[in-house]
């Protein structure tokens, strides 16, 4: 495919790179034709449970979920939600990413509750994380990361290439700004079974915003998919997809905090022990099987005491979200798995908004869901 085309009026100090095959995840794709149809731990911390949960029920907007907590359409009619950023005025941005990547994705906004998104970027390749730094929103997207400034409530005036990636990875995913500044990108292998030849591949990376300084913080990870930072640390929780050529051996997917030096193992160890593993760390969570987990978003009471401090985690092809309790042991966290969220057809993003309430995008219904405590009828 050629470059990707810029809004109209768009001036560009660099060149937009996409030169470069970046295919969906494998299993994310297989799972999209169909519906669009232990751990050896170097950090100590204990092996993760599951429990069975509260029961859940009807909170509104046809979901499912914890008693006390109240859903409703925030938007509609976007289509194949696949990322959400706030900027400083509040205004919701969302990327869009199909199911082929014919480079007609693009990036939408809403500035308030039923107000239709509008879009304001097209043309784009793959869109899977959103970011908003010093009036410049940046964009992961197949062959790397852009940004975009002077908005003027129509379109932006001029876009740069932040980070170009080389050709042989997979998806280019999630970004998340850390409290030193250094933006943080997950970074799938282009198979499901290997690694690829580039240190970039089955990673995650970092960088700072103006693109410098590109390094490789962890590597051996097959889909680092979703980013998010617990609030005011730099402990960052990272989805990853897992192995799914392995018939009864097939892992659940994870969820993992992630620190620099981390080497995860893929494609030799998925967490099955032995020597294979030694040195690997352990993950906080073992979510489901052939999930295409996507999204995290980390609450800390936002929600309700009920609720707590916890990793909420969307599993795409399973079209339910997960609610995994976090508690510190060391330098790391365990989990406790639980179902939060029922309901949805292809959950991805999920994130905490600026008035606490969780923010999730259906996929496959261009519905994006809020979801936060219900307020009592009684005075």
């Amino acid at each position: 495919m050629g470059r990707a085309d810029l809004p109209t009026g768009v001036t560009v100090s660099t060149d937009l790179s996409d030169d470069h095959a970046v295919d969906m995840d494998g299993r994310r794709l297989a799972a999209l034709a169909v519906s669009m149809i232990v751990l050896v731990g170097c950090r100590g911390a204990a092996a993760p449970s599951a429990a069975a949960g509260p029961v859940l029920a009807d909170i509104g907007a046809g979901l499912q979920g914890p008693p006390g907590l109240a859903a409703t359409v925030y938007a509609q009619g976007l289509p194949k939600v696949s990322a959400f950023a706030w900027d400083a005025q509040g205004a919701l941005w969302m990327a869009s990413a199909d199911y082929t990547d014919a480079g007609r994705d693009g990036v939408y906004v809403t500035t308030e509750l039923g107000a239709s998104p509008k879009r304001v970027i097209a043309n784009l390749h793959t869109p899977l994380g959103l970011a908003w730094y010093r009036s410049e929103l940046y964009v992961s997207s197949k062959g790397g990361v852009a940004a975009y400034s002077g908005f003027d409530g129509t379109s932006f005036s001029r876009a740069r290439t932040v980070v170009s990636l080389p050709a042989g990875l997979g998806e280019v995913n999630g970004i998340a700004l850390a409290p030193d500044g250094r933006f943080w990108l997950g970074i799938s292998a282009p198979s499901d079974h290997a690694a690829g030849t580039s240190e970039y591949s089955a990673a995650v990376v970092s960088f700072l915003p103006d693109g410098t300084d590109l390094r490789v913080e962890a590597s051996g990870i097959r889909a680092p998919v979703g980013l998010a930072f617990y609030p005011g640390t730099s402990d960052l929780f990272v989805t990853m997809n897992q192995r799914d050529d392995l018939g009864e051996q097939t892992p659940g997917d994870w969820l993992a905090m992630v620190q620099a030096g981390d080497k995860w193992g893929f494609p030799d160890c998925y967490g099955q022990g032995g020597s294979v593993c030694s040195g690997v760390p352990s993950p906080t969570a073992d979510l489901d099987r052939h999930a295409a987990v996507s999204g995290v978003a980390i609450v800390t009471g936002e929600l309700g005491s009920t609720i707590g401090t916890a990793g909420v985690v969307a599993e795409w092809a399973l079209g339910k979200v997960l609610r995994v309790s976090l508690e510190k042991v060391g330098s790391s966290y365990v989990g406790t798995v639980q179902p939060f969220l029922t309901g949805l057809k292809n959950p991805v993003p999920v994130a905490v908004g600026p008035d606490g309430a969780l923010f999730v995008g259906d996929w496959t219904s261009g519905i994006v869901y809020r979801v936060a405590p219900a307020v009592s009828s009684e005075a």
